[in-house]
């Protein structure tokens, strides 16, 4: 499930990239790649909410929801949405890079786990 949220939210972040207006891309600065980690969390979070809360809403429209929720993760990290996907353009042209990114954000989701699971059961881990 974590895998299929993980795929879902870069995907989305792929289509959003292709409907942006690829002259504003080639402007924006590179984040590190501890920044791009933490705002990818926060987009891949975002995406997980749209995905399982606001699509189930009919008064409400996923895509301009989501795009609300990227603004502000921008606006939180002090990044223009320009710096995000010339990062994610960068990062995504050299795979080692973006898999150290990836596999972090892996090891916290998975850590997050653990510690839901502990909080929620009493420190008994979940068998997989």
């Amino acid at each position: 499930m974590r895998a299929a949220l993980i795929f879902t939210g870069l995907l989305s972040i792929i289509l959003l990239n292709s409907c942006g207006d690829k002259n504003k891309n080639a402007e924006g600065k590179i984040l590190t790649a501890k920044e791009m980690q933490s705002v990818m969390w926060d987009i891949l979070q975002a995406d997980a909410f749209t995905q399982n809360f606001v699509k189930k809403d009919s008064t409400k429209k996923d895509q301009i929801e989501n795009a609300a929720l990227q603004k502000k993760i921008f606006e939180l990290h002090k990044i223009k949405r320009e710096d995000f996907y010339t990062s994610y353009s960068y990062y995504s042209a050299r795979p080692d890079e973006m898999k150290k990114i990836l596999d972090s954000i892996n090891a916290k989701a998975e850590r997050d786990r653990s510690k839901m699971m502990e909080q929620r059961y009493g420190g008994t881990k979940a068998v997989q």
